[in-house]
């Protein structure tokens, strides 16, 4: 719903149209700015704790958001989009907790179920921002108070959640090193599957309704269209995506985003007709499911236990930096090379990931070589 809503509150608030986007951007840069003390927080109090936590300060955010629209303060709204940033980051380690709460055989299956939950988001975000908007007489109030209670109702959910970590007492830590996973393949594939993924997706996604409307003078209809069609793309797949990976194999699948990823630029460099977005940013869905699910899949595999929340950390604070660099450069990039200049740049940046991972799977490879070898 932000993603709807936190623009349009924004051109009504701020005090330039050049900071309308700048709630969203706020949201973003809170996401990346809590994933540190989140998963660190978790690791110390257990993930239950801490997911509750995080769905009472949403609830907080979205009711501040509220305040802040209905004063007209649009300072308030960027701290509010701040913090609901800050709770996304929380929430975002559902899918790990979902793979730690079922064999290892099912952890594919678990994280791709989570992701699926984006396939009711994208759908009741839309409703939920119309429906509140004609609650109450100033514009959109009604929609953060019905976030809101969507958050408390989070909360309850949460209430009944088993927790999958057991917190160490204070007196029995020890310093967590982790610069051997830093280097590990398997490691290096999954963070980087996922930080191309999310990127080259927010990169993408951001620049085509601004190009759609601005240059080749497609209607905001259409581009509504071309978005909501990329929405429900990315979280679609998660039907059968976690059966593929534990068929195919999380290297397979990910190859396979990689792959759908360079028909997304083929897609998009063709031609400006309204086919061509629609077509471009279904598959850029498609190939986002495959590289961000695959790099969480593959992420559990290079580490041990007591390294999970710390190589979570550090993964997902590379995916949501990235994240947030690629929105906000996006819009600039796009007036400074036009969009077959993005769609180039994005292309060097999937020929960089493609001899990136064709390197460490050869690590691997001559890693299992190697260990045959001497064990002959």
């Amino acid at each position: 719903m932000m993603i709807m809503v936190g623009g349009l509150v924004g051109t009504k608030l701020a005090p330039s149209q050049g900071l309308a986007t700048l709630p969203v951007a706020m949201m973003i840069i809170g996401t990346a700015a809590g994933v540190l003390p989140v998963t660190r927080a978790m690791g110390k109090l257990g993930r239950k704790l801490v997911f509750l936590t995080v769905a009472l300060l949403a609830c907080f955010a979205c009711l501040l958001a509220a305040l802040s629209i209905y004063i007209a303060h649009f300072k308030l709204f960027l701290l509010a989009t701040f913090l609901l940033g800050v709770a996304i980051s929380g929430f975002q380690q559902i899918r790990f907790a979902a793979m730690e709460s079922v064999a290892l055989e099912l952890a594919p299956k678990a994280a791709s179920t989570v992701l699926l939950g984006g396939l009711a988001a994208a759908i009741i975000g839309p409703e939920l921002a119309t429906f509140g908007n004609q609650l109450l007489p100033i514009a959109y109030v009604g929609s953060f108070v019905l976030m809101g209670v969507l958050c408390l109702l989070c909360f309850g959910l949460f209430c009944l959640f088993t927790e999958t970590h057991k917190p160490i007492p204070k007196a029995q830590r020890q310093k967590v090193d982790i610069s051997d996973v830093l280097c590990k393949p398997s490691f290096i594939i999954a963070v980087s599957a996922s930080v191309v993924g999310y990127a080259l997706m927010s990169f993408i996604m951001t620049a085509t309704p601004v190009h759609m409307h601005v240059n080749t003078h497609h209607s905001l209809e259409q581009a509504k269209w071309v978005i909501q069609s990329h929405i429900l793309a990315m979280y679609l797949p998660s039907i059968f995506s976690g059966v593929l990976i534990a068929k195919l194999g999380v290297y397979r699948v990910i190859w396979a985003g990689l792959f759908i990823y360079l028909l997304t630029i083929i897609a998009g460099s063709i031609d400006s007709h309204l086919i061509n977005y629609w077509s471009a940013l279904i598959l850029l869905g498609i190939g986002w499911n495959f590289l961000f699910l695959g790099g969480t899949v593959l992420l559990p595999q290079s580490h041990t236990a007591n390294q999970k929340f710390q190589v979570q950390s550090v993964n997902e604070f590379a995916v949501f930096s990235a994240q947030g660099l690629a929105s906000l450069g996006a819009g600039a990039l796009l007036f400074a090379l036009g969009w077959q200049g993005l769609m180039l740049t994005s292309f060097i940046i999937i020929c960089c990931q493609i001899i990136l991972l064709s390197w460490q799977v050869w690590r691997i490879k001559a890693a299992s070589t190697s260990q045959l070898t001497e064990e002959g």
